[in-house]
């Protein structure tokens, strides 16, 4: 088995093995996956926060010795706490950009180390010993507002809905699927809406009863989520209500509370 981490900023992962294939979700710096297949021009990968399989270029794999792939698993989480951070590679002088959420892999006083590569950081770590409240979530979400919606995104460049709730609730200690459709089997079904709290997770469906959407409810029946760009709207018992379109958007099917 191979095993493979990026070492890139942002980088688009496809469903089929070809550029012009749809982008169905991205690596962050750090993120580390195991190869299921290669061909001359593409990796097929399976990443380890998540289990998700996709395409990715060779050109932007980058091995790992089993050793250090399964060492990274058991190391305390140390991420990028910050919109936008500096990494330096003292060795070559170049510096390039990481955003929230990037892994630090081998992160101890400023510095990480990826094979026998040396990096600084400049800026916070986020790190933590177990999960946080809903308020850190809140704060968390709040980050992103005005972030473009894109397809496949994960990072404040371009996220879409389920790529947003997935990457806030990381940043809190927390693990979710990376598609609505998955995220929707975690945590525990509410009866009402009445029941909701801030921090729960609402989902939609669409006409074909299919999970389409995602978004994390706040107070005073208001939500955060990526529509367009991440953007609060008013939420009630059908659904999303877009303020500036005056007209709901999404159709309420099921809220789930993941928090303990």
């Amino acid at each position: 088995m191979e095993y493979g981490i990026c070492t890139l900023s942002v980088v688009p992962c496809r469903k089929e093995p070809s550029g012009a294939s749809e982008m169905v979700t991205q690596l962050l710096f750090g993120d580390y996956y195991e190869v299921l297949e290669k061909t001359e021009d593409w990796v097929r990968i399976k990443i380890k926060y998540d289990a998700y399989e996709c395409w990715l270029s060779v050109k932007q794999h980058t091995s790992v010795p089993e050793k250090e792939f399964f060492s990274l698993q058991n190391q305390p989480p140390a991420l990028c706490n910050e919109l936008i951070q500096i990494l330096s590679d003292p060795a070559t002088g170049l510096h390039f950009p990481i955003t929230i959420g990037a892994v630090l892999p081998n992160y101890e006083q400023g510095k990480l180390r990826i094979n026998d590569k040396t990096f600084t950081l400049d800026g916070s770590v986020y790190s933590f010993s177990k999960p946080q409240d809903a308020e850190h979530i809140l704060k968390t979400a709040y980050l992103f507002l005005n972030a473009p919606y894109l397809w496949g995104g994960k990072s404040p460049f371009g996220i879409d809905c389920s790529g947003f709730t997935q990457l806030v609730f990381k940043l809190n200690g927390y693990t979710l699927p990376r598609d609505a459709y998955q995220q929707v089997e975690c945590g525990t079904p509410l009866s009402f809406v009445d029941e909701a709290q801030a921090g729960d997770l609402a989902f939609f469906d669409n006409e074909e009863g299919r999970i389409v959407h995602v978004g994390i409810l706040l107070d005073n029946q208001q939500i955060i989520h990526a529509s367009g760009c991440v953007r609060i709207d008013k939420f009630d018992h059908y659904g999303i209500f877009h303020s500036d379109r005056k007209k709901y958007s999404h159709t309420l099917r099921v809220i789930k509370r993941v928090l303990p």
